[in-house]
């Protein structure tokens, strides 16, 4: 029977991930790809979601063909963007039936089981959400290089930026810096390169290093740390201003750029009661049913 399965993907800028279920909301098996930010391409996106759905049957002991019988909601970051979700829309993609939202919806259904709130999603990228009667507000994340501040991505290439300024003799050199200009061999030219070239996942694999010096005192990184917070303190001011009495702080960095947010955001946070997974699999069951509604 089509619609026996459900499939909930979030395709962030560094992974895809896919959770499979039943008709009874059991989770049957989990799966992960590779990027699946639209803006890095549709047909590489396509590729991870694929790959992580297959991962997930497989798991759950199933092969390709489940596909036909599985009704699936896509969350997918870039599909923010009207031409982007548009293109992804109209994909072939091999399930039942296919619903395509961004992933920062996904992850506010899921932080907020489906009720009103918003959330802060901090990890390759960055941006606010909120849903509130119905309602879906967005707040920042128009991708690099113009947004997404507080993200990995963003501190990732904020530190590279204070690497050839110490290179350059406009700041002094500290823990931090030294360190990623070494993992360049000393050498700016391949910084610019990098710069160049690099996507928004190799921007945040510095993100780590930028959090563990700032565990040591160190001053570039603990001031990069401050001014990742104050861009998230910014999005929860205006979430909040929109709206949103609750907001989960999510993604990749959320528990490294919590402790550093202003007590007022603080105030406003509570913890996630699911995540992107589980709001897409919501909507998964929510878009399927419509469907048949409207049969």
């Amino acid at each position: 029977m089509a619609g026996q399965f459900y499939l909930g993907v979030d395709g962030g800028g560094t992974q895809c991930r896919a959770r499979l279920a039943d008709g009874s909301g059991r989770v049957l098996g989990e799966g992960v790809g590779g990027a699946a930010n639209l803006r890095l391409g549709l047909d590489r996106s396509a590729a991870a979601v694929v790959e992580a759905a297959r991962q997930a049957m497989a798991e759950a002991g199933l092969d390709d063909s489940a596909v036909a019988d599985t009704a699936a909601c896509l969350a997918l970051a870039g599909a923010t963007e009207p031409a982007e979700l548009a293109a992804a829309r109209r994909h072939p993609w091999p399930f039942h039936h296919v619903a395509v939202t961004s992933d920062a919806h996904a992850a506010c259904v899921g932080a907020h089981r489906g009720q009103d709130g918003g959330i802060i999603i901090a990890g390759t990228g960055s941006i606010g959400w909120a849903v509130i009667d119905d309602r879906q507000y967005r707040v920042g994340g128009w991708g690099l290089p113009l947004s997404d501040e507080g993200s990995g991505a963003w501190l990732g290439i904020e530190a590279m930026r204070r690497v050839l300024w110490a290179h350059d003799g406009h700041i002094a050199w500290t823990g931090l810096l030294s360190t990623l200009f070494a993992e360049f061999g000393q050498d700016p030219h391949r910084v610019v390169r990098w710069a160049s070239e690099g996507d928004p996942k190799d921007f945040a694999a510095l993100a780590p290093t930028v959090v563990e010096y700032a565990a040591r005192g160190d001053a570039e990184a603990v001031a990069l740390m401050h001014r990742a917070a104050r861009h998230l303190d910014q999005i929860a001011a205006r979430l909040a201003a929109l709206g949103a009495r609750r907001l989960a702080l999510m993604g990749g960095l959320a528990r490294f750029l919590q402790p550093w947010v202003a007590p007022e955001t603080r105030h406003r946070l509570v913890p996630p009661a699911g995540d992107a997974l589980s709001g897409a699999l919501r909507l998964a069951r929510a878009a399927a049913a419509a469907l048949e509604g409207a049969a």
